[in-house]
C-alpha cells in the first residue's frame, strides 16, 4: 500500500507540474491572440486579461488527454533514471500492478473534470463568447431555449429585435408561430409583428401570414395594424450564428445538458450534437485511463535500454492518433453516421484494449 501511495503521489505531482506549464503557455498565447483582435484598441489591458482567463479553461479542458500522456512520460522516465522501476520489478511487482496507482489517479482526475471542472468550463466559455461578441459588434445575437419556446435576439445600429417562436425546424432556418418585437436604440418598443412562419435567408427574414402593430406613444396599435401575406425583414443573423448560439454543447454544464436536450427536442431542433457531447464527457475518465496506459506502454522501461527518445515520441504520437480518432468518431456521431454510444464509448475502450495489448506483449514477450 505504501508503494501504491508513493506512485499515486508522484503521478499527481507530475500531472500538476505539466498542467501548470501548459496553463502558462496557453495563457500567454491567448493573451497575444486577444491583443491582435479588432477590439483590442478600444478596451483596456485588464479587459483583455480577463478575456484570456475566461478562455484558458476550455483550452485546458481540450488538451487534457495530452496532459495525461506527458505526465505519464515524465513519471516513468524519472523513475527509470533513478532505477526505481528496476527495484520495483525486481521485487516481483508486475507492470500491470505498478500501473494501478497512476490509473486510479487518472480515473479520479477524470471524475473531478466531469463533475467539477466541466461546469466551470461551461460558464467561462459562455461568458467569453458573450463578452468578446459584445466587444466586437456591440450587439451580440443570442439564443435561449425554454419551456416558453425559443428566444432570439439580434442587434443592429438601429436597435434590438427580440424574436420568440414556439418551435423550429431541425436546423433553425424556419421558425413557426413567431413574434418579432423591435426596440429603438433608447430601449423602448416601436413595433410588434406576429407571423405564422419566418424563414431566414441570405437577405434576412421572410415572414408568411404576418400582422404588424406600431407601438408608438399616442398611436392606436390595433387601428393602425397591417396584415401582410409576406413580409421581409432585414437581419444580422445567419444560420451559422444561430447554430453557434446553441450548438456549442461545451458551453452547457453536464448537469444541465439532459434538460437542455429535452428542450431542443421539444423546440424541433436536432439534439444529436449535444447527446454525443454528453456521452463523450461521461466517457472521459476511461479515455484518460487509456492515455495513461498508452504512454506507459512505451516508457515503462530502463533508460539503459536505449531508444528513449523514440519511445517518448511514439507515446505522444499514438496519444495524438487516438485523440484524432475520438474527434473523428465524434464528428461521425454528430452527423448521424454512427450511433451516439458507439461514437462516444468505442474510442476510449479501444485505447485501453490497445494499450493493454502492448503492455502485456512487452511484459510477457
Amino acid at each position: 500500500m505504501i508503494l501504491h501511495l508513493y506512485f499515486a503521489r508522484r503521478f499527481a505531482m507530475c500531472f500538476l507540474f505539466i498542467t501548470a506549464i501548459l496553463f502558462t503557455l496557453i495563457a500567454l498565447t491567448s493573451l497575444l491572440e486577444e491583443t491582435r483582435r479588432g477590439y483590442a484598441d478600444t478596451v483596456t489591458f485588464g479587459n483583455l486579461l480577463a478575456l484570456t482567463l475566461l478562455d484558458v479553461p476550455q483550452k485546458i479542458n481540450l488538451i487534457l488527454p495530452l496532459n495525461m500522456v506527458l505526465a505519464t512520460v515524465v513519471l516513468f522516465l524519472g523513475m527509470a533514471r533513478s532505477s526505481e522501476m528496476v527495484v520495483t520489478r525486481a521485487s516481483g511487482r508486475s507492470a500491470l500492478k505498478t500501473l494501478m496507482s497512476p490509473v486510479f489517479v487518472a480515473f479520479l482526475i477524470g471524475l473531478m473534470v466531469v463533475g467539477m471542472f466541466n461546469p466551470i468550463v461551461a460558464a467561462t466559455s459562455k461568458r467569453y463568447e458573450q463578452v468578446s461578441n459584445g466587444y466586437q459588434n456591440g450587439g451580440a445575437s443570442t439564443l435561449s431555449i425554454s419551456e416558453e419556446g425559443l428566444w432570439l435576439r439580434q442587434g443592429t445600429d438601429e436597435g434590438q429585435t427580440v424574436i420568440r417562436a414556439w418551435r423550429s425546424n431541425n436546423d433553425g432556418s424556419v421558425l413557426y408561430d413567431v413574434t418579432f418585437i423591435s426596440y429603438d436604440p433608447g430601449g423602448g418598443p416601436i413595433r410588434r409583428i406576429e407571423a405564422q412562419s419566418a424563414a431566414l435567408g441570405p437577405d434576412g427574414w421572410h415572414l408568411r401570414d404576418a400582422k404588424s402593430w406600431p407601438l408608438e406613444v399616442g398611436v392606436n396599435a390595433e387601428g393602425n395594424a397591417q396584415v401582410h401575406d409576406s413580409l421581409a425583414l432585414p437581419s444580422t443573423l445567419t444560420l451559422d450564428r444561430i447554430r453557434d448560439s446553441f450548438g456549442k454543447a461545451g458551453a452547457i454544464s453536464i448537469y444541465d445538458l439532459p434538460a437542455f436536450i429535452k428542450q431542443l427536442e421539444y423546440s424541433g431542433f436536432s439534439p444529436r450534437r449535444h447527446k454525443v457531447w454528453l456521452q463523450i464527457e461521461l466517457a472521459r475518465p476511461l479515455f484518460l485511463i487509456g492515455m495513461v496506459l498508452v504512454a506507459s506502454a512505451f516508457t515503462m522501461r530502463h533508460t539503459r535500454s536505449g531508444g528513449t527518445g523514440i519511445a517518448v515520441l511514439s507515446a505522444v504520437l499514438l496519444g495524438f492518433g487516438l485523440y484524432f480518432i475520438r474527434s473523428f468518431a465524434q464528428i461521425l456521431g454528430e452527423n448521424g453516421q454512427i450511433p451516439v454510444l458507439l461514437a462516444a464509448w468505442a474510442p476510449p475502450i479501444a485505447a485501453i484494449m490497445l494499450a493493454l495489448g502492448l503492455i502485456l506483449q512487452r511484459e510477457d514477450g
